[in-house]
């Protein structure tokens, strides 16, 4: 697979960076993190079946995908480009970098 680049939103721009884009939080960590805590709003999948709930997503909604620290997340987003989603960023850092004790 050729490199893709995906769009990084740091911690103190994410808000700003769902809400301009009218965007979803997507949470691809374990159900057992989740039950630690999440973004409010957030639509949860765990990345290893992610490809089965691709019906789930809409292709033309903006998303921002979000795990631990950012690297879940960054193979999810990548995949996300590779089907078709056109606006997926990942939020750099993870949920670490938003202080939440994930």
């Amino acid at each position: 697979m050729l490199f893709t680049r995906i769009p990084q939103v740091s911690a103190p721009e994410w808000k700003t960076w769902v809400d301009d884009n009218d965007a979803v939080v997507l949470d691809v960590r374990e159900p057992m993190e989740w039950a630690r805590g999440t973004l409010e709003g957030s639509q949860k999948i765990q990345l290893a079946t992610l490809p089965s709930a691709l019906g789930s997503l809409d292709t033309n909604t903006p998303i921002l995908v979000v795990c631990r620290s950012g690297n879940r997340s960054q193979h999810a987003a990548r995949f996300l480009k590779a089907q078709g989603f056109e606006n997926v960023a990942n939020l750099t850092g993870g949920l670490r970098a938003l202080g939440m004790a994930v």
